[in-house]
């Protein structure tokens, strides 16, 4: 008998110990999260990422109180693509976002698919978009969803650019109601949103979900005359100045935010992330009025719309105290599409298994752990500036595949049509081309040729995804936006 209570003492003193190291486990708070997006930032356009020139102490000192990664990517090479795959974690051409979406086109990001936003709703989360949304062409419309119906209770946004610049623009929604002019300039009024919902909007009693998408420094651009003025005492040109001060406003905008975490105390508990959505504007493209696209891709090939890394291959921070040890660099390859999961896991959620993800939860990372990556990193982009379209990332190497379409854009026309879906649908991979990014960043030794083997090995993976995603992607009835479009293009003008 003694022995029998002496069992059960033993059971009933380790029981719980079991139980309350589950329990402390499940009870450990989700953190606040903010992803803060540039719209053109390059990967050499900050000081921490080496610039010579424009000066980011707010984001340098986030760096060095966080993770620093070299090797972080956009989940494509252009706006709408790309923010569609970092809410959904999915590579953009799944979704049928296959390039940005002009205003008024029928290309959105679909009611049915599932974003970070409504996973962490569903987790607990309050949540709140500020900024650039342009996941869709008919913004406030019921005929397409618009933020709140992607997850976000509270939005404050606008259908692509500030507008007219950056400076009082008037195209700004709050959750559906158009605000007309607001003064000031664009980051600063995100940021000031942002602040705002934090301090007096948010459900104070839950974990919050804050993406802030900053216009800049995408044209049109404009910026507070006394930072231009700082930078043409470097012998600058008026629209050099004007694009580095523009970084260094939105770099005061994130340093208004950080402060607002501390101020708050919320600082230790919230997981920030910052990005841009692709790499750097090539200069002039937008003609006249939109001279400022002073951006750098550092030592990188290509630009904005190159699949090569400068198109891709953007500026990534990460700052959790007390999770991510401070002052690290981190070379292992990172992407948008692998915040959905990440998130999906610090906030117990389970991700979406009704459908193909391609990121991977960057957990392991903050505790100094390999990522294991079930899928390489992969982009498709059917208008890009390089000649190649489609790229695949497979550890240190880097293919990336010429198609069967057409090589210029004229042909394909002003965006998606029912022209470019026929290619987009239906074009093949053909010539192939092999980087080691680890000894080759700037991409300028094809090894095709010399790595014939592990050539053979990464375009066989490469075609089989590309070849599902080709599957997946919707095709859009572009046919009432074409005549449309023609209609407006061909209008004699009023006398």
């Amino acid at each position: 008998m003694k022995i029998k209570c002496a069992c059960w003492l033993a059971l009933f003193l380790l029981a719980p110990f079991g139980e309350l190291q589950s329990a402390e486990k499940k009870q450990t708070p989700p953190p606040n999260i903010l992803v803060i997006l540039c719209d053109d930032l390059g990967y050499g356009d900050l000081a921490c990422y080496g610039h010579p020139q424009i000066k980011t102490p707010h984001l340098d000192q986030l760096a060095s109180e966080g993770m620093r990664l070299t090797d972080c990517y956009a989940s494509a090479p252009v706006c709408s693509p790309s923010r569609a795959g970092l809410l959904t974690g999915r590579t953009p051409n799944r979704l049928g976002v296959y390039d940005w979406i002009p205003e008024g086109h029928p290309m959105h990001l679909k009611r049915d698919e599932v974003t970070m936003a409504q996973l962490l709703k569903k987790a607990g989360y309050d949540t709140a978009h500020v900024g650039k949304w342009h996941c869709n062409g008919m913004f406030n419309s019921k005929e397409q969803p618009q933020p709140g119906d992607h997850g976000f209770r509270h939005w404050f946004s606008t259908q692509n650019n500030a507008i007219p610049t950056h400076e009082n623009p008037n195209n700004f929604v709050r959750n559906g109601k158009p605000l007309g002019e607001i003064e000031g300039f664009s980051c600063q009024i995100v940021a000031d949103e942002g602040i705002r919902w934090l301090k007096e909007w948010r459900d104070q009693e839950k974990p919050f979900f804050l993406h802030v998408c900053f216009h800049e420094p995408h044209e049109r651009v404009a910026s507070p005359p006394e930072l231009v003025k700082q930078y043409l005492g470097q012998s600058l040109y008026e629209d050099q100045a004007q694009y580095f001060a523009n970084v260094a406003n939105m770099d005061a905008a994130v340093g208004k935010l950080m402060k607002t975490l501390d101020d708050l105390k919320m600082a230790d508990d919230t997981l920030v992330f910052f990005t841009s959505d692709n790499g750097p504007e090539t200069l002039n493209r937008y003609g006249k009025g939109s001279r400022r696209s002073w951006g750098s891709p550092g030592v990188l090939r290509g630009m904005k719309l190159h699949i090569y890394e400068g198109g891709i291959r953007v500026p990534g921070i990460i700052r959790w105290p007390g999770r991510i040890a401070a002052g690290q660099e981190n070379k292992t390859s990172v992407c948008s599409v692998d915040l959905l999961p990440t998130f999906c896991e610090l906030a117990n959620v389970a991700v979406p298994q009704n459908r193909a993800l391609d990121g991977t939860s960057l957990v392991p990372l903050f505790a100094g752990k390999d990522l294991q990556r079930t899928t390489p990193l992969f982009w498709n982009y059917y208008r890009a500036n390089s000649t190649p379209r489609v790229a695949m990332r497979e550890g240190d190497w880097k293919i990336v595949a010429h198609w069967s379409g057409p090589e210029g854009v004229i042909p394909l026309g002003n965006n998606v049509n029912s022209i470019s879906q026929e290619f987009i649908k239906n074009a093949r991979l053909t010539k192939f081309e092999l980087y080691d990014l680890k000894h080759d960043i700037s991409e300028q030794h094809n090894l095709a040729w010399q790595e014939q083997e592990r050539l053979k090995g990464l375009k066989k993976k490469l075609i089989q995804k590309y070849t599902a995603v080709q599957k997946e992607g919707p095709v859009w009835d572009t046919k009432a936006y074409e005549q449309t479009r023609e209609k407006r293009l061909f209008r004699k003008p009023a006398k």
